[in-house]
């Protein structure tokens, strides 16, 4: 894709991609661009199978301000004067939806490193991830209700499996703040750090302790957790052994273990590049 003007991408290892939120003067809101951008870097990302893990933070003194509120008046109109156009509302937000969808079937691991305000559409973005960080001055605020509508691009529906119901209510009737001490007593952030530097520390090193793994390990430990989250036990253990019976290798396995006793790094083989039906010739 072209040089994005919403994020910046770089890898600080060969095999950890960082990509940060780059509009600090904006406050890193989520317009049009936004969504196109990111959803693009994020297929880019999963079909290359090059990243062990991905660190998604921020510049400013903001995490994100959520949407940007004129995208309502200009770039993308919502129309309810017919039934024809509260149906499109479906699709639009649908095509919103599968975008941070993304981030929780990407191959790898996701990581957020976020400093203060995470506002509306960001709470839903860092709810997507599989682990959080955040720095002191870190707040998490469901500010939909605020401007007198319903989140509705994944917090309601995610947030809830995170920390307990009755705050998620709380949050969302009201539009208080959680203060990153109080979210990471909650279990929605993983560790408070004194700083934002810090933090992306932090998020990057753990990143880098995944990508140490085998990546198809990896790659079905997240397929598992995700799945165990949302269905029984019973059938949790009958995928995970239709999953292990899938993707075992002995080789793996004994490389992983000879490398630990010689204290080195381990040789594993990176998941295989994707390419669509659509560009095959």
């Amino acid at each position: 894709m072209t040089t994005p003007t919403c994020f910046s991408l770089n890898w600080t290892e060969p095999d950890v991609a960082h990509l940060a939120l780059n509009r600090p003067e904006s406050l890193n809101t989520m317009g049009p661009t936004f969504w196109r951008e990111l959803d693009a870097l994020l297929r880019e990302i999963h079909d290359e199978g090059r990243a062990r893990a991905l660190v998604i933070s921020s510049t400013g003194k903001h995490f994100s301000a959520g949407m940007a509120l004129e995208t309502f008046g200009g770039a993308i109109t919502l129309d309810d004067r017919s039934p024809e156009g509260r149906a499109a509302v479906f699709d639009l937000l649908a095509q919103m939806q599968a975008t941070f969808t993304r981030l929780e079937t990407l191959r790898a691991p996701v990581i957020f490193a976020i400093q203060g305000g995470c506002v509306g559409g960001a709470v839903d973005m860092v709810t997507a991830g599989c682990i959080r960080y955040a720095s002191a001055d870190a707040f998490f605020c469901i500010q939909e209700i605020n401007i007198g509508m319903v989140a509705d691009v994944g917090t309601l529906q995610r947030l809830p499996k995170l920390i307990p119901l009755g705050l998620v209510k709380e949050l969302a009737y009201t539009g208080r703040r959680l203060p990153a001490a109080r979210a990471q007593a909650l279990g929605l952030v993983n560790e408070v750090f004194d700083s934002h530097a810090a933090t992306v520390e932090a998020a990057l090193q753990c990143a880098r302790e995944i990508a140490s793994k085998p990546p198809v390990a990896i790659w079905g430990t997240k397929q598992a957790v995700n799945y165990a989250r949302d269905h029984s036990v019973d059938d949790s253990l009958r995928q995970m052994g239709w999953l292990q019976g899938a993707i075992w290798s002995n080789a793996q396995v004994g490389e992983a273990i000879v490398a630990a006793k010689e204290r080195r790094a381990g040789r594993f083989a990176p998941l295989a590049p994707l390419k669509s039906f659509l560009d095959a010739e």
